[in-house]
């Protein structure tokens, strides 16, 4: 007589946990952002993490001090990793950005008459190619660049304000995720196998997940964020060695373009290099997008397939519109998150289509 009563028992505990995994999800989302990055540090460094901690005893008391000894070290070093450079860099970035922004206003008082026959040239051509539905004016040119850089500066220093005001939530999460990293190293193998072993799926397909999420971010964090980050340190120095002003700032610039796919780089240093020549520095333009092509696109052509090695099969196209559409919709999280829900809804793809003999029967039917 209990019989029937067993499948509405099921759906009531089925949806008892899925409100449960709802209000998890709730109570975790402010912390969504540090914790997704410790475990994609972990997920980094875990390798050699282990290495240093495979022959230790965690029965014992000397291999238990040893095991945190070693995260916290890990922890501390991930920090100051972190920490160091974006606090360096966000400080010169806006000091750079008002300096410019400076400069160009400075140079639109000091030099009217020069920027004067330049905007009349350019409005000319806006003219001619439009064939006169574009009826720019000099004036009007003029008038929207001092305008743009007015809005700029302000925008700047109102940015630079919220930095500052930001400080206490940044130092927040960056408590938490060097306190989640710590745990991670601690025990991490023991939270993977909790998280794994609540999933309700054949134990081999989990194995194939796992390894694939491991291998997929790994790659990703080491074949685009190191390489561009690389890029742009690259690019920082080789601007700042040919006197471009605001050299970070198109350093940072370089670093977000460096994801298009046969473009990346190029986008900066071709107009930098142009605008010196236009300067009158020929020679210094040409060797500058010279030496930009061999170090900082190189660069790219060289590390990127290292680092990837075809573990990551998929069209730079797909890649590109991933990384887009994960920055549009989770921030800056997008970057990886992008890419990794695309490889990942693919796996479970093909894990599906073998599991139902789909797509292998047409194709032998077929022949």
């Amino acid at each position: 007589m209990n019989k029937p009563n067993r499948p509405i028992q099921s759906y009531v505990l089925g949806a008892i946990l899925i409100l449960l995994l709802l209000a998890v999800l709730r109570l975790l989302a402010p912390l969504f952002t540090p914790l997704l990055w410790a475990v994609l540090l972990y997920i980094v460094l875990s390798p050699l993490h282990r290495r240093l901690v495979q022959n230790l005893d965690f029965n014992t008391l000397k291999g238990k001090i040893l095991r945190n000894f070693w995260a916290a070290v890990f922890t501390l070093g991930t920090v100051i990793i972190i920490l160091f450079p974006i606090s360096l860099v966000v400080s010169i970035f806006f000091q750079q950005i008002l300096e410019m922004a400076r400069s160009a206003r400075e140079l639109l008082n000091e030099q009217p008459e020069y920027l004067h026959n330049l905007f009349e040239k350019i409005a000319g051509f806006i003219r001619d190619i439009s064939s006169g539905q574009l009826n720019f004016t000099a004036e009007d040119i003029d008038l929207q660049i001092r305008t743009y850089l007015t809005t700029e500066l302000q925008r700047m220093v109102f940015l630079s304000s919220n930095v500052v005001r930001n400080i206490g939530g940044f130092s927040l999460n960056m408590l938490l995720l060097a306190f989640s990293v710590f745990f991670f190293y601690v025990d991490g193998p023991y939270l993977a196998r909790l998280v794994l072993h609540a999933i309700p799926i054949k134990s081999e397909y989990i194995s194939a997940l796992t390894a694939k999420f491991m291998d997929i971010t790994r790659n990703l964090f080491l074949g685009y964020i190191i390489v561009a980050a690389l890029q742009s340190l690259i690019a920082y120095f080789v601007y700042t060695i040919f006197g471009i002003k605001g050299a970070l700032v198109f350093a940072v610039l370089t670093f977000v373009l460096v994801f298009i796919p046969l473009l990346g780089a190029t986008l900066i240093w071709i107009p930098l290099g142009v605008l010196k020549i236009a300067g009158g520095d020929i020679a210094g333009g040409i060797v500058f997008m010279i030496i930009s092509a061999v170090f900082i696109s190189g660069t790219d052509n060289i590390l990127r397939p290292f680092f990837l090695k075809n573990r990551i099969q998929l069209h730079p196209l797909i890649i590109l519109f991933a990384i887009l559409g994960g920055l549009m919709a989770f921030g800056f999280n997008g970057l990886i998150l992008g890419p990794v829900l695309v490889i990942f809804f693919l796996t479970v793809l093909d894990l599906f289509l073998t599991e139902h003999k789909i797509g292998g029967q047409d194709m032998e039917g077929g022949s």
